[in-house]
């Protein structure tokens, strides 16, 4: 598979994202309202495109982490691309500490990558380098180094690890106690605070990196 084949836009996104696709050689271009993501791509991919401003909005709103769950549980590559400077921000009276804070959650323990791009046209350059990528990535036989579990127990436990002050016994008490990671995240302090193993201080620690 080389370059961009077929895209589907959700319709809520600008109309100017399909002529963009179709310079960029897609030969397939569909708009319609999808469940997740923002555009899917090649049927692998789905990204997810925000502003700064939505971006911070969604933090403090807790959509950002939700919407997050939704793509690692959907099938296929999730990618997020923030459109715009950081400066966007400002109006919202989100600390840089509060933006570094969730990229580092997207990204190291969600395992989403989290790219940028400062306009529509660069947004859909950064599409179609990493489908391109992904071609000569797989010509070239390079793996990637390191643990990716497949399974979804497993996967699970896997991202609950990264918040801090978990290891897999608080892990797999927090997955036992809440049923999902969707659950965990939305958790308040005093509700994970009550999970055995877990204690006041680690509660505070996991609802600092999430908020």
């Amino acid at each position: 598979m080389a370059g961009i084949v077929d895209v589907v836009i959700d319709d809520r996104e600008p109309k100017e994202f399909v002529q963009l696709f179709e310079d960029a050689g897609a030969q397939s271009v569909q708009v319609k309202r999808l469940d997740v993501g923002d555009f899917v791509v090649n049927q692998r991919w789905i990204f997810e495109r925000k502003t700064f401003q939505d971006f911070c909005v969604s933090l403090v709103d807790g959509r950002l982490f939700r919407q997050a769950l939704r793509m690692l549980k959907a099938s296929g590559h999730p990618v997020i691309i923030l459109e715009e400077s950081s400066r966007d921000c400002g109006k919202s009276n989100v600390s840089r500490e509060s933006i570094q804070g969730a990229l580092i959650t997207l990204s190291v323990f969600f395992n989403i990558p989290v790219l940028r791009a400062l306009n529509s046209e660069e947004l859909v350059r950064l599409v179609e380098y990493t489908v391109a990528q992904e071609d000569r990535f797989r010509k070239n036989a390079v793996h990637r180094h390191g643990y990716r579990p497949k399974r979804r127990r497993i996967r699970q436990l896997y991202i609950l690890e990264g918040l801090p002050g978990v290891g897999r016994e608080r892990a797999v008490k927090l997955l036992e106690t809440f049923g999902s990671i969707e659950e965990v995240v939305t958790a308040d302090e005093e509700e994970l605070a009550e999970v055995d193993g877990i204690g006041k201080a680690t509660a505070k620690k996991i609802r600092e990196i999430l908020s």
